[in-house]
């Protein structure tokens, strides 16, 4: 379990990665109007990701 959970992590890590590092202006522009977004509206997001995650991990695991 503790493989899978690191390897998990480590995809996590290289993909928040390829944005930041392809395109570091649009990552600094995004970065500042999330700031401009609601806190509530940020929940929702978070929330409806790990939904479609847990989702998607069900599906793909069996």
């Amino acid at each position: 379990m503790w493989h899978d959970l690191g390897t998990a992590l480590c995809l996590v890590l290289i993909i928040e990665g390829i944005v930041p590092f392809l395109y570091p202006n649009r990552w600094k522009k995004m970065a500042t109007r999330m700031a401009d977004v609601d806190a509530s509206a940020m929940r929702i997001g978070g929330f409806i990701s790990m939904l479609v995650g847990t989702l998607l991990l069900v599906l793909i695991r069996g």
